[in-house]
């Protein structure tokens, strides 16, 4: 679908910043799933948190990033996603479940090319949702970036730099 566009990438990589520009300019944008099942979980004692259980939170969020595209699909115009079912499943494929990412070859598919941030250690901070060390999101890019590839994306790589270059650099790349 041409219409939804993937920002993933290296956790703490400014993800977040660029979807919250990309919404001021009137795009249609989606908050990352892990995010809110790991809020929502948090608010209500619940366990299916990465830290606590990362197969019922890989299913969580997965569950939501379908809700996410099907909802996109109903939309018009462009919608873009801050992370996308393909992240939550590839997670889970290292958990030595293949069902969701196989399914992601022909059944839920996106534009073409696939928006990553780097990893940049300079930005990187923790935070209640997100608990783990940069090494472990540097696993986690090079993980997407083989995963994307290998389900026929594009890969494109954002620079390091200010918000607004990024901003021109996705538009101009679409």
């Amino acid at each position: 679908m041409d219409k939804l566009i993937i920002l993933s990438g290296c956790s703490g990589g400014g993800k977040s910043t660029l979807l919250s520009q990309l919404s001021h300019l009137g795009f249609a944008t989606v908050e990352e799933p892990g995010r809110r099942v790991v809020e929502q979980q948090l608010n209500a004692g619940g366990t299916a948190l990465p830290w606590l259980d990362l197969k019922a939170f890989l299913e969580q969020a997965i569950a939501l990033a379908k809700q996410d595209y099907k909802a996109a699909c109903e939309r018009s115009g462009v919608s873009i996603f801050d992370r996308s079912l393909i992240d939550a499943a590839s997670a889970l494929r290292t958990l030595s479940d293949w069902h969701w990412y196989e399914r992601l070859r022909t059944e839920f598919r996106y534009h073409t090319q696939v928006f990553l941030t780097p990893p940049w250690p300079e930005i990187y901070v923790t935070d209640n949702e997100r608990r783990h060390r940069f090494e472990e999101a540097l696993e986690e890019y090079q993980r997407l970036c083989r995963d994307y590839k290998d389900l026929g994306y594009d890969v494109v790589i954002l620079p390091k730099t200010n918000i607004e270059e990024r901003v021109d650099f996705m538009l101009s790349a679409l």
